[in-house]
């Protein structure tokens, strides 16, 4: 029988990315999957910290073992920014276009493209927390291209690729991808366990 973790998200893209990677170790429930509606909170000012917000109210409200993670852009020429805002960096709407929009704004006429993706994962397993993070490096280009994907991904060229996360498409996406690195870091360690 699989163990079960409950990933502490609503967003449906990142629990199809977390499940292709998981494959078949373990059962992953989203929030849904345990009759969780609420939008929990995310007030931290760093990933870490909404990351762990996120998986110590599932185990505290559910008490279910739980993962919670967080993710952001950081824009070298931009101090880091938007960073643990990504999601909200042109609003409160969580609007991927207006977010896009933005940053290619503040990014005309900037030299340094320079930035990477980062997904923290905060896990609450037997009583004791842990953190896991990933992180992927490449350039924010001028307009996007693709249609793959999802947030960001249309403006984010990763290193060693000629394409954008959304032009290489979820399979490339789910090996490479900070999630993904998380992700498998997580599964490295629950296997050890």
């Amino acid at each position: 029988m699989k163990n079960k973790l409950v990933f502490a998200t609503n967003n449906a893209h990142k629990l199809e990315e977390v499940r292709i990677v998981v494959k078949d170790n373990f059962e992953i429930l989203s929030l849904k999957d345990i009759g969780c509606d609420e939008d929990i909170a995310e007030p931290g000012v760093t990933l870490q910290e909404n990351a762990l917000i996120k998986a110590r109210y599932v185990k505290e409200k559910y008490g279910y073992d739980c993962f919670g993670d967080d993710t952001g852009l950081e824009v070298e020429a931009l101090d880091g920014a938007p960073g643990v805002y990504s999601a909200r960096y042109a609003g409160d709407g969580h609007d991927a276009k207006a977010n896009m929009k933005k940053l290619l704004a503040n990014m005309e006429g900037v030299e340094n493209r320079k930035a990477h993706f980062r997904t923290v994962i905060a896990l609450i397993l037997n009583g004791k927390e842990y953190i896991f993070e990933g992180q992927i490096n490449g350039v924010i280009i001028s307009e996007e291209k693709g249609s793959a994907g999802f947030g960001y991904d249309p403006v984010f060229m990763p290193d060693g690729y000629a394409e954008t996360f959304a032009e290489l498409g979820m399979d490339v996406k789910n090996e490479i991808s900070h999630r993904a690195l998380a992700i498998k870091a997580l599964c490295r360690f629950l296997q050890g366990m």
